[in-house]
């Protein structure tokens, strides 16, 4: 059984950007409230005529340019996205009509922020399995579509954004070890409850979240499972060159980087500028350093995440 590794990696942020000093004219709050508190100063905003599986494209375009190959050699495309499209068909089967490639099976994920890492393992299982060679994943997300903008608690943390790789199979080490975990126990803490039903929206379509009690579980289960995932593949957190984390708070980065003794100059960081993006935000990460030579070909990257469920996970890999 040979490896699955990343032969290529894509991005796209909307044109539109929305400061600190913006949201601060149309709701309660202040650049250096939002600032201490998340580290976030801007976030990118999708157009109104943009879909989920338009940002998707941009980014899956850029990583097949990236990796080198025809888009007919794609044999498997998977969204993790929170914010699809349309109820059904999925986002993942949008794109793939888009793309122009029908015949390879196609799906989405939704593990909201940490949906990236499962669609990335369970595309690794594809490839392992002789199933598939080269697999699209994707990372899309417009959550400023979900979001209260009366609400300074939540809105400030969100963008929009789609992050890609190509997946392909290969002799060498990529994908070195991963785990992923859910609790649905926790799911009041974060979550958008609403459903459609007789034609309607029932329920809340805002997301909603207990920001304290988030902080105090996603530290602890980021740190654990980072550390097993180490643990299990037999690599010390010395030999890790690089930490790729989701997104979503500076403060939770901080904390997790320093259970792992990892300083923050190995840490990719794209929050400032990018705000939460969800699903996205680990691939976009990952693209942004290795396009401007952060992360090099040969490195020991980590990601990890969570996201409500709560759902999170860590995938070790070489680079």
């Amino acid at each position: 059984m040979g490896y699955s590794r990343i032969l290529g990696t894509g991005s796209f942020l909307p044109e539109q950007v929305l400061t600190n000093a913006q949201l601060a004219e149309r709701v309660d709050t202040s650049d250096e409230w939002i600032v201490s508190r998340t580290g976030i100063h801007a976030r990118h905003i999708a157009a109104e005529e943009h879909k989920t599986s338009d940002l998707a494209l941009k980014a899956a375009e850029a990583a097949i340019q990236s990796a080198g190959i025809d888009k007919h050699e794609i044999d498997l495309i998977i969204v993790a996205t929170t914010t699809p499209d349309m109820v059904f068909p999925s986002t993942a089967c949008l794109l793939q009509e888009k793309l122009g490639i029908p015949g390879c099976p196609a799906f989405d994920v939704q593990a909201v922020c940490a949906g990236f890492m499962f669609a990335l393992v369970t595309a690794n299982n594809y490839i392992k399995s002789g199933m598939a060679r080269r697999a699209l994943v994707v990372g899309a997300e417009i959550m400023s579509r979900v979001l209260d903008w009366d609400d300074r608690r939540t809105c400030v943390l969100f963008g929009d954004g789609a992050g890609a790789v190509i997946l392909g199979d290969s002799d060498e080490p990529g994908i070195l070890h991963a785990k992923l975990a859910a609790d649905g126990r926790y799911k009041d803490i974060l979550n958008t409850p609403a459903q459609i039903s007789g034609g309607k929206i029932q329920g809340m379509p805002y997301l909603h979240m207990d920001g304290p009690a988030v902080f105090k579980f996603a530290v602890k289960a980021l740190s654990d499972i980072a550390a097993k995932t180490l643990a299990e593949a037999g690599v010390d957190k010395s030999e890790v060159d690089w930490l790729v984390p989701h997104q979503a708070n500076l403060r939770i980065i901080e904390s997790t980087a320093k259970h792992l003794g990892l300083p923050m100059e190995r840490v990719i960081v794209t929050l400032p500028q990018q705000g939460n993006t969800s699903a996205a935000s680990i691939p976009l990460a990952l693209d942004c350093a290795l396009r401007d030579g952060r992360i090099r070909r040969g490195q020991t990257v980590l990601l990890e995440g969570i996201g409500g469920g709560f759902a999170w996970g860590a995938v070790l890999l070489k680079i």
